[in-house]
């Protein structure tokens, strides 16, 4: 069969394209080798070709083969959003990807019922037996014996339809391809409705994999679930958690695991009459995490503030997990939560999307969000948790150290030394080496006046506290997401660091043009990009910062 030209391989016609397009296919791969230049030392992750979205990026690494990386990102290659899975197995040089195995699954969460000690499902309301049309919010990791997991929350676009599952991949794949969803069980399904009042966000996974803790190799997943139906119409939406002790294969009945504090939490029944008025039920962008002893840690974002303050603040509760899943008898336990920092909102820019006033970086014009995200030295148990706020009038990094569990906290400091730009979707990780906290912080940054909007990705390093750290810049400068990916650059970005203090973050940007724009929707399309890096270290100084300048 003969190779066809790039004008007929696309179906348009001659005169609307431009004369023979450099479309980036290299005789290595299918995967468009060539888009991955344009500056610093990234490889480009997703191989797809079509010029179509993908961003919001997470990865983890393989504790037995740690050359061995798995990422997520939304994927817009076949039409509606999915979550794009991604896989290497020499250190981030060479990358696959595929989409996630849950299309064959119909939704029905009374079938999950049946039979089950576990209820996987919030109402248990009939299901459409209709199959999913639409995935976001991915996030990989792996347990002790280089099993990958990979979660993702789906959709029925005419319906709703949600679910929330965590597919394995088992030992030996390195994350080449996933267990598939069948309607014969319920394996690897964390939740699943089919409710007007029920909607289901943002899951996010991890797995104990400390050979001296007795619960080596269970997986945890945490996420929000949207409640409506109350007088106002909105209930709540409160942090869930769900656990397998069998590799993912079944997961615990879920459990709302955020809380209640009568010092930090207030109004709770202000939706909704039939809750406490301390219970801390206004969240979002939940991050799960282990410590040595086995036990579980997860932050979040809390909006039970009293009346009088108009910010925010970041919560985190410690748990127990016990039981078995399989046996229908595990649990999560969970404590009261307690208070890692504030989240200064006040001042924060709003853009409208097209559904109202959202929390935005006006610069790219992109929509964003002060979620924390946590690292854990595996060595001492410390806890870090990092997360952008607008206390000095832009978008800022800050950082805050346990070293009990979670139980009390540091007052934060700022990561970024650089004034002048916002600062977002901060990632952050440990080197687990020793005693001393080797903190890695990758982040975004952007020129703050609305319409200019270039930007670029930042991995930053420094020991404990010590802050400003320093940084290196990792990507281009890139021009905001544009034509029909305007708005949206994901909600996150990912990292991880190995035992060698090689940091692997990963992001999103728009380096690679369309050459037959407008016909495909876009100037500027966005890539997901991973680089091998040592993690910068010592502490900054501070400085007016200018994008694709350290």
């Amino acid at each position: 069969m003969g190779v066809k030209a790039p004008q007929q391989a696309a179906g348009l016609a001659p005169s609307s394209n431009p004369n023979n397009p450099n479309l980036g296919f290299s005789k290595g791969t299918l995967g468009c080798g060539e888009r991955d230049g344009n500056g610093g030392p990234s490889v480009r992750v997703n191989q797809d070709c079509s010029f179509r979205r993908q961003a919001e990026e997470k990865i983890a690494f393989n504790p037995v083969r740690p050359a061995n990386l798995v990422g997520g990102m939304n994927d817009s290659r076949v039409g509606f959003n999915q979550c794009g899975i991604a896989w290497s197995t020499d250190d981030g040089a060479h990358w696959g990807d595929l989409l996630p195995p849950f299309r064959q699954r119909l939704n029905d969460p009374t079938g999950l019922l049946a039979g089950s000690p576990n209820q996987h499902t919030i109402t248990g309301m009939p299901g459409t037996l209709h199959t999913y049309d639409a995935a976001s919010d991915p996030a990989p990791a792996f347990d002790s014996q280089g099993r990958a997991y990979f979660t993702c929350v789906t959709f029925d676009i005419a319906s709703n339809a949600s679910m929330v599952f965590a597919t394995q991949s088992p030992a030996g794949a390195q994350g080449s391809f996933f267990f598939n969803l069948t309607n014969d069980n319920g394996n690897f399904v964390v939740v699943e409705d089919n409710d007007p009042n029920i909607s289901h966000d943002k899951p996010f996974t991890t797995a104990d994999t400390y050979s001296q803790s007795s619960r080596h190799d269970n997986v945890y997943v945490t996420w929000t679930v949207f409640k409506f139906g109350c007088p106002m119409g909105f209930c709540s939406n409160a942090i869930y958690g769900s656990m397998s002790t069998d590799h993912g294969l079944t997961f615990s009945t879920p459990e709302e695991i955020s809380g209640s504090s009568s010092t930090l939490c207030f109004f709770g029944n202000f939706f909704d009459p039939s809750r406490s008025p301390n219970t801390c039920d206004l969240d979002q962008g939940s991050d799960p995490a282990v410590l040595p002893n086995g036990d579980l840690v997860v932050v979040f974002n809390n909006g039970n503030t009293p009346a009088t303050d108009p910010n925010s603040q970041q919560l985190l509760v410690h748990c127990s997990p016990s039981g078995s899943s399989p046996a229908g008898t595990a649990h999560l336990n969970c404590g009261a939560p307690q208070k890692v920092g504030d989240d200064v909102t006040f001042g924060e820019p709003q853009c409208d999307f097209g559904r109202g006033p959202e929390e935005c970086v006006p610069g790219p014009f992109i929509r964003t969000n002060d979620f924390p995200r946590i690292g854990v030295n595996r060595a001492n148990g410390h806890i870090f948790v990092a997360w952008q706020d607008y206390r000095n009038g832009e978008y800022d990094i800050q950082l805050a150290r346990s070293t009990d569990g979670g139980t009390t906290w540091s007052a934060s400091t700022q990561v970024n030394p650089d004034s002048g730009l916002d600062h977002y979707f901060a990632a952050i990780d440990l080197a687990s080496n020793g005693s001393k906290d080797r903190v890695g912080v990758s982040y975004f940054r952007s020129q703050k006046a609305p319409g200019t909007g270039l930007s670029d990705y930042v991995l930053a390093g420094g020991s404990g506290l010590a802050s400003p750290f320093q940084f290196d810049v990792l990507s281009p400068v890139f021009a905001p997401p544009d034509g029909i990916q305007a708005g949206f650059n994901g909600d996150y970005s990912g990292l991880v660091i190995n035992q060698d203090e090689e940091a692997h973050p990963i992001w999103s940007d728009t380096r690679n043009t369309d050459p037959f724009s407008p016909s495909n929707g876009v100037v500027h399309d966005e890539d997901v990009f991973t680089a091998s890096v040592d993690l910068p270290d010592g502490v900054a100084k501070r400085s007016i910062g200018q994008v694709g300048k350290p």
